[in-house]
């Protein structure tokens, strides 16, 4: 962590977009802390997209099309999901200054959900931040058994069919390691991330029509 910033500092888009690019992102205490840190781990989570694993039972759960998936049709209904208390999670991080400094980057394109439905109701989903090759995951939720599972698999097949490079997940938790997330140190991440962020990449490469079973067996075949 690099330090706490002064609640009156004005932190643009750009600005932000340049901390993702240097490995630092910002994080609240609270939901009702007005204020920002600035974060910089020393052991940096990432999820090898070559290496992406998915459970048996989940691989069922995608194959039988239980969600319909879609890409950035409602961002703010995503963040709320995210940001709400749940008994795994009693508070959470994304206050007033997330919302709007990650609603600017959806506006402007580098920020993106990936998001689960079922019968017309948001069940699940995630979002995060791209920059070049990389995409930085922010959060996720989940209102149905594996809702957010699925959107993580789906955002994996996309990633992948873009050409991005790198997956950051900033930490690693038990939830992220049955996918095949790994800890790396700060020197390590730097040198991905800057070889990342330099190339091309296309967030929209499947949209017009990848079905489940097209993404299931994109992502088998590079696990």
């Amino acid at each position: 962590m690099t330090g706490r910033d002064d609640i009156l500092l004005e932190i643009t888009p750009l600005v932000l977009l340049k901390a993702y690019a240097v490995g630092i992102f910002p994080m609240a205490e609270s939901a009702e802390d007005p204020g920002l840190h600035w974060i910089e781990p020393e052991v940096r989570g990432i999820l090898p997209l070559d290496r992406f694993h998915i459970p048996r039972r989940l691989k069922r759960t995608v194959r039988q099309g239980v969600f319909e998936l879609r890409v950035d049709s409602d961002f703010e209904a995503v963040v709320d999901g995210c940001a709400a208390a749940t008994e795994e999670r009693a508070k959470t991080w994304i206050n007033d200054r997330i919302r709007r400094l990650y609603g600017d980057l959806f506006e402007m394109g580098h920020c993106h959900t990936i998001e689960t439905w079922q019968d017309g109701r948001l069940v699940g989903g995630l979002y995060g931040v791209r920059l070049g090759a990389a995409f930085f995951g922010e959060s996720m939720f989940s209102r149905a058994r594996d809702a957010s599972k699925v959107a993580l698999v789906h955002l994996v097949d996309r990633l992948n069919a873009g050409s991005f490079r790198l997956l950051d997940t900033q930490f690693t938790t038990r939830h992220l390691k049955q996918f095949g997330a790994v800890d790396i140190d700060r020197l390590h991440y730097q040198r991905l991330l800057e070889e990342a962020i330099v190339e091309d990449a296309d967030f929209y490469r499947w949209d017009g029509g990848a079905t489940s079973e097209d993404c299931l067996q994109s992502v088998s075949q590079t696990s």
